[in-house]
């Protein structure tokens, strides 16, 4: 909008800026008017919202408002905006990408030379005890012991038992590094005019007789040094030397480095640059000092962590976003990107209205009729590189962009509802990881139907019948159980079109299997047993927490309508079951079917803040269909 001052009027043109499909800005001048100069305020609203507006003074003693670079707006006015929105007319149609941090992860053997890092991590096992030490250490206090081997001990001498110093000093709280992923205070050490940092960080107790005592170290670790990276400041480099038993372990590296990328992530996409917070900003790069023989593969499995924790990345990014970015517009636009840069493993094909009504997902379409963007069925059909296919599968994610909870609206926590498209994050974050880790012999096929659930005229009633997309009729008795309607026709779109042997579907459907399994856990609902082993194993590789849950068959009879042949909600109990119900009937009986209610665990509401759950587990069954 742009105004010209004269001396007793104001002309006014109003201009609003936007951005087509490809990125590239135009404007448009809507109207001229001239005005008196007291009615000239009123045309100039100060919360007037557009994709860029800086304010700029002339020689002729003019004010404009009118789009421009980034740079040009934050060196021209105090009303920058600091990330793309909508214009008052336009919603926004892309959402910006947290990027992975700069810093690179390395493998190399031992060296006497540790003097060249900043900061120095030193992995320690606590050593295993007998019985009966176990048992005197219950009766009374556990006598401080600093125990250290190999290489640590060696290091210790040099630095003249600094190091066991350090442990006898918070024994309490160490241990000797009995719990993974515990860190001692920092020590300060100067030498030649420069400053070094060491800390012990712990591995958990050493324990060769469990074939477990490693599960979760590398989680642990990559955490511990993830958040001493960033705690200690001016850090460039680091290194941290890892006993044989870890560093000759591919899998812990993987996940060492998953865990440590993930937990550098910071959302700072809708600050300014002020308020902008970088985890470890300076940290450079970080080698891992093995002992003895380091794995093979050691940097192949360094990079798949960081390309998995890229998924990660994409599930919080996308569940974070707030809704004025966030639509199904712009989450088309985002699974476009994913698969752009796959290398051409993912082909991505989205399906407007027309092609929607042409399959008959009524359910879908019906719940999407009062969204503000045009609903977008995502598509992504990962292929191996070499095209050759063991198994074909669905993988389903919900993508309720904001749940208002229609006409029956939700009367708390509707601040929360942007994490509604929490299953769609978890699929679209897998899709990444997949994409770039290129699992061979899987052909995956990964579907959002993505809308919102909101209110206008068109929006849909308690009392309406929806048909889905394989001719069943639902009668919508709650407009706020809308979740189950879009992924009905999700469902049915992987059986019947795509024809994939086995399908699972990740969405935040109920509040019911919150009560249940708390904020920590989701659900899982399935009558195969394969397919519920499958799913068990794959929570536990990736440390994401499932449970099975039960589908007790006598509750099918909750759903039966009157007048239709199912109802979208069940009984007062049972919430969480009578949902996996329901979703049961969109997929041929023999059909390996599994629903993962993720309600719970998909947002931190201690850090206020999407966890990134699903993408882990979604990518670990993917790969594993290949195999």
């Amino acid at each position: 909008m742009f105004l010209a001052r004269t001396s007793h009027c104001h002309n006014i043109a109003m201009k609003f800026c936007s951005r087509n499909s490809l990125g590239r800005s135009f404007a448009t001048t809507l109207a001229v008017a001239s005005l008196p100069s007291q009615y000239a305020s009123a045309f100039v609203p100060n919360h007037l919202m557009a994709t860029s507006l800086s304010l700029v003074s002339s020689s002729t003693n003019s004010i404009g408002y009118r789009g421009g670079s980034s740079s040009q707006v934050r060196n021209m006015s105090k009303m920058d905006q600091t990330f793309e929105t909508w214009s008052f007319d336009e919603p926004c149609k892309t959402m910006s990408w947290t990027e992975i941090s700069k810093a690179s992860l390395s493998v190399s053997g031992l060296s006497d030379n540790w003097d060249d890092s900043d900061l120095v991590v030193i992995g320690v096992f606590a050593p295993k005890k007998e019985e009966s030490e176990e048992d005197e250490d219950d009766k009374k206090e556990e006598e401080p012991t600093a125990e250290l081997s190999g290489e640590a001990k060696a290091y210790d001498e040099k630095m003249g038992g600094a190091l066991s110093n350090l442990m006898l000093e918070n024994f309490k709280a160490f241990k000797n590094g009995a719990s993974a992923g515990s860190v001692t205070p920092t020590l300060r050490v100067f030498k030649d005019g420069k400053s070094q940092r060491i800390a012990l960080v712990g591995l958990g107790t050493l324990d060769e007789e469990k074939d477990d005592f490693l599960d979760g170290v590398g989680s642990a670790v990559g955490k511990a040094l993830a958040t001493t990276c960033n705690s200690e400041k001016k850090v460039a480099s680091a290194k941290i030397l890892l006993p044989e038993a870890v560093g000759s372990s591919a899998s812990i590296l993987k996940d060492m480095s998953t865990s440590f990328y993930s937990n550098l992530y910071a959302d700072n996409r809708f600050r300014s640059e002020k308020s902008k917070e970088t985890p470890a900003e300076d940290l450079e790069s970080v080698t891992l000092v093995c002992e003895g023989s380091s794995a093979d593969g050691a940097d192949a499995a360094l990079e798949s962590g960081m390309k998995l924790a890229k998924g990660v990345h994409m599930a919080k990014d996308i569940v974070n976003a707030p809704h004025n970015v966030l639509n199904s517009l712009s989450l088309a636009e985002t699974a476009k990107r994913i698969a752009e840069e796959s290398d051409g493993t993912i082909k991505c094909e989205i399906l407007g209205v027309k092609e929607c009504e042409e399959l008959g997902m009524g359910a879908f379409l019906g719940v999407a009729r009062a969204s503000e963007t045009e609903p977008q069925f995502i598509h992504l059909t990962y292929t191996p590189p070499d095209g050759v296919v063991k198994k074909k599968v669905g993988i389903v994610g919900k993508g309720l962009l904001f749940d208002t909870g229609g006409y029956n609206i939700k009367t708390a926590m509707m601040e929360l509802m942007k994490f509604d498209c929490g299953g769609a994050a978890a699929v679209l974050g897998a899709a990444r990881a997949i994409g770039q880790l290129k699992p061979e012999g899987v052909e995956a096929h990964i579907c959002v139907a993505a809308c919102e659930n909101m209110i206008n005229g068109k929006g849909v009633v308690p009392s309406d019948i929806l048909t889905a997309a394989n001719g069943k009729t639902i009668e919508v008795l709650n407009t706020d159980a809308e979740g189950r309607l879009t992924l009905a026709d999700a469902i049915v779109y992987c059986d019947k079109e795509m024809g994939c042997s086995s399908i699972i579907e990740l969405s935040t459907l109920t509040g019911a299997c919150m009560v249940a399994l708390g904020s920590g856990i989701s659900g899982v609902f399935t009558e195969n047993d394969d397919l519920a082993k499958e799913l068990e194993d794959c929570a536990k590789a990736s440390e994401e927490k499932a449970w099975r849950m039960p589908m007790e068959k006598s509750y099918n009879d909750e759903l039966k309508s009157k007048i239709a042949d199912l109802k979208n909600i069940g009984g007062r109990y049972g919430g969480a079951i009578t949902a996996g119900l329901f979703l049961q009937n969109f997929v041929d009986k023999k059909k390996p079917f599994a629903h993962i209610d993720i309600a719970g665990p998909v947002w931190d509401h201690g850090k206020g803040m999407a966890t990134g759950y699903g993408a882990k587990l979604v990518t670990e069954w993917a790969v594993r269909q290949g195999k």
